[in-house]
């Protein structure tokens, strides 16, 4: 009994949570999964257990090899935009600019904002209309005589145009991360790399970098995930597109458009996967450092 008080109440406080998880996390995962592995393409038949069919079928449409490739600029453009400009953002901000908590509010702002606000705005900021049709910043460039663009609508470069609102979103979290790891690293490693002869660039790439690769990891395993399903942003700023289709749209036509909950439930199933190649990873490697420590 007395070994009971001292785990007993923690795993009563927490059970429901577990269950929960449970439930509507993993039951409903498990659901999808077995609901991909049938023939089930109407809303009235049961569906019949057909195993990998699906997974390997849905290879054949065109559709998706498009939403495939649109996913894969997008996750490019995004990560490395989000990352770069969070990292020159840190960066400065490090340097212990004047008003460094008002900078800080006005970058992390954005985070506050729903990707559906986000998209809104930005679907009139990168709108298409050139000459006297131009707004947004397709008239700030016509007066300042830069060329117009399509933006979104782009066939070669529509999904890096779609990239930047969720860049521009996300770019101020990452900017904290990386601030976060700036000010972590110890002013005596800086000053000790400093008597050896290094230069401020040289300290920056022989010992701060080197410590801000968890963190870097971190905002990789972040932006990665919300990168792979992305929806909210690709239906706000432009619908339910052929030229900017992902994933994640295909899967809402063929579940609510096309009455097609066994290929809805194949493309989510292959979300799940790539989302959790770049979480299980990350997950594995937290476990071994934490034992390692």
């Amino acid at each position: 009994m007395r070994r009971a008080r001292t785990w007993l109440p923690g795993l009563l406080l927490v059970t429901p949570s577990i269950i929960a998880i449970g439930v509507f996390v993993y039951g409903m995962l498990g659901w999808n999964f077995r609901l991909a592995m049938t023939d089930k393409h109407d809303e009235v038949s049961e569906g019949e257990f057909v195993g990998l069919k699906n997974f390997v079928d849905i290879w054949d449409q065109p559709r998706w090899h498009l939403s495939v490739n649109h996913a894969i600029v997008f996750t490019i453009v995004f990560v490395l935009g989000a990352l770069l400009l969070g990292w020159l953002l840190a960066f400065l901000m490090e340097k212990g600019i004047r008003g460094e908590g008002t900078f800080r509010a006005i970058y992390l702002f954005p985070m506050a904002i729903s990707f559906v606000a986000t998209g809104i705005v930005w679907r009139w900021l990168m709108n298409s209309g050139t000459g006297e049709r131009a707004v947004g910043l397709n008239r700030l460039f016509d007066w300042v005589g830069l060329p117009q663009w399509q933006w979104f609508r782009d066939p070669d470069w529509g999904m890096a145009a779609m990239a930047l609102p969720a860049v521009w979103q996300m770019s101020g979290y990452i900017m904290a991360l990386f601030l976060a790891g700036f000010r972590g690293v110890p002013e005596e490693l800086r000053e000790a790399a400093r008597v050896d002869g290094c230069t401020e660039w040289g300290v920056y790439r022989y010992v701060v970098l080197p410590l801000l690769r968890p963190v870097t990891l971190s905002a990789l395993i972040i932006l990665g995930h919300i990168s792979l399903k992305v929806f909210d942003l690709i239906v706000a700023v432009s619908g339910k597109q052929i030229i900017t289709d992902v994933p994640a749209v295909f899967m809402w036509v063929a579940v609510f458009d096309s009455h097609d909950p066994a290929k809805g439930a194949t493309i989510a199933s292959y979300i799940v996967v790539s989302v959790a190649i770049f979480v299980i990873p990350y997950l594995i490697w937290s476990v071994r450092k934490e034992r390692r420590s």
